[in-house]
């Protein structure tokens, strides 16, 4: 286990994260170039050796329900590691679009799709027991009856559906 110091040492090397003191002898990192809303990649680094790293937009990192994964265990390489994914996930949108009006044929089997629009904002639709629920993060937007009317809406508001080959990003 890597002590309070040595976490602050390998996150001061990333010259790209600002470093915030937080309450009770904590300290906060963050991303400002993050390209959605949430700016910090490790928050809560305590002296007892606790502390949290961003993996919400990961996949294969077990976080909880804010995105967040437990690093009071990590090694340095582990720790690197998830530092380097959880910035690059941050720093990432999708800047090839399909043109408004052509979007994708979809199959009956697709039940949770990414949507962006020009600007890289991003939102997820997910089905949900017999509703379509729309979110900007984390955030419930709205709910939909059917697929048709979710799409529609989506469109009407200048987004399209996200490229498939995404690697890092998972839908929120």
């Amino acid at each position: 286990m890597l002590t309070f110091e040595q976490k602050l040492a390998i996150l001061d090397s990333y010259p790209q994260l600002e470093r915030r003191n937080v309450s009770l002898g904590r300290v906060n990192y963050h991303f400002e170039q993050s390209r959605h809303e949430k700016k910090t990649v490790a928050s809560h680094l305590h002296p007892n050796g606790n502390g949290y790293v961003f993996a919400g937009l990961l996949r294969g990192y077990e976080s909880d329900d804010k995105g967040l994964v437990n690093i009071r265990d990590y090694t340095e390489s582990e720790l690197r590691e998830l530092l380097d994914a959880s910035i690059t996930s941050l720093s990432m949108y999708i800047p090839e679009v399909t043109a408004p009006g052509k979007r994708k044929k979809k199959t009956a089997t697709v039940t949770d799709t990414l949507w962006v629009n020009g600007d890289g904002h991003t939102l997820s639709l997910k089905l949900e027991e017999d509703l379509w629920y729309l979110y900007a993060g984390l955030q419930l937007e709205m709910a939909f009856e059917t697929i048709q009317e979710a799409e529609e809406y989506l469109t009407e508001e200048g987004f399209v559906p996200a490229p498939a080959e995404e690697s890092y990003i998972r839908p929120y």
